[in-house]
């Protein structure tokens, strides 16, 4: 974790209006490690400096002149944080994920995680149980199902603290005794749910994630937002029930276009869900016990309608 008076800086940058990830990883990268330079020191730089230096455009100034402006602000907050033991991890920490870094690269991890709890959760092996919010009673079955097996096999469930799926994967995997991640769609200092999980959070069992600006609110943005850290965070992605639309169906098709293999539960002929047309689309066929029941029956990956195409990415 920085020192307090660097999380402000990590804070200026991680969170710049209108910058792609990408650009403030790429960013990240070229301080640290090409030039050596802490972030401090480059917000301390002038804007012809930014201009000369780094070829930043007119615009791309204006917003780092307005990120330093807000500095002693970001500070109180850091201040804040510091207070109420959160913690920040950037991504060029040891403690960072390396699951999430892994399956989203340098494009889309975000450069700040901020937590609550077990940090220790981020680098073991863990599973995303994921659906929808209006979800069947078979798709919850199978959600408890596959948490309890999650638990028995000593692996972290990561929780999007929706209701439907995701809650319910987060209640079954406490109330078998495990471990798990709640990913946030909000800042944390917005969160209200602390007092309910003060427990397991002390105990180890429970830590809690935002990659967003502390004081966010929740929005439906950042709802639909987080779910790529979900998929992101875990080492398998199980699909209770998914919809032809929505942050399920869009994660899974993202999911699969990265060529990660995501395990769909086979719907029964008078469900109405669009399980079976993920199958179509390559993801991996299991019973309601969350059991392989064949290989992939879809398309190969690269035949999907849209792939990302990651290449070799700088490390942090």
């Amino acid at each position: 974790m920085p020192e307090i008076q660097d999380i402000a800086y990590w804070m200026a940058l991680a969170h710049l209006p209108r910058w792609r990830t990408e650009k403030i990883n790429g960013l990240i990268v070229e301080l640290i490690h090409n030039r050596k330079l802490s972030l401090a020191e480059f917000l301390d730089l002038s804007e012809d400096d930014w201009q000369n230096e780094f070829q930043f455009s007119d615009k791309e100034s204006a917003d780092l002149l307005n990120a330093r402006s807000n500095l002693p602000e970001l500070s109180l907050i850091a201040e804040a944080l510091w207070a109420e033991d959160f913690e920040i991890i950037p991504i060029n920490s040891s403690e960072y994920s390396k699951t999430l870094k892994a399956n989203l690269k340098l494009r889309q991890s975000p450069p700040l995680l901020y937590v609550k709890g077990n940090k220790q959760l981020l680098n073991e092996s863990s599973v995303a149980i994921v659906g929808s919010r209006d979800a069947s009673e078979i798709a919850l079955q199978f959600t408890e199902a596959v948490a309890r097996k999650c638990v028995e096999d000593y692996r972290v469930v990561v929780s999007g603290f929706a209701k439907g799926v995701d809650k319910l994967a987060l209640e079954a995997t406490l109330k078998y005794n495990g471990r798990s991640i709640i990913v946030l769609p909000q800042g944390i200092m917005t969160f209200k749910g602390f007092r309910e999980y003060h427990s397991q959070i002390d105990e180890g069992d429970v830590l809690i994630l935002s990659t967003y600006f502390p004081k966010s609110p929740w929005s439906v943005g950042l709802a639909m937002g987080r779910n790529i850290y979900i998929y992101g965070l875990a080492d398998e992605i199980y699909v209770a029930e998914s919809g032809s639309k929505g942050g399920t169906w869009t994660g899974v098709m993202d999911g699969l276009r990265k060529e990660r293999k995501i395990y769909v539960r086979k719907a029964g002929p008078d469900e109405k869900n669009a399980n079976n047309k993920l199958l179509s689309k390559g993801a991996v066929p299991v019973d309601s016990e969350g059991n392989c029941t064949g290989d992939p029956v879809g398309p190969k990956t690269e035949q999907l309608e849209m792939k990302f195409g990651d290449t070799e990415e700088n490390e942090i």
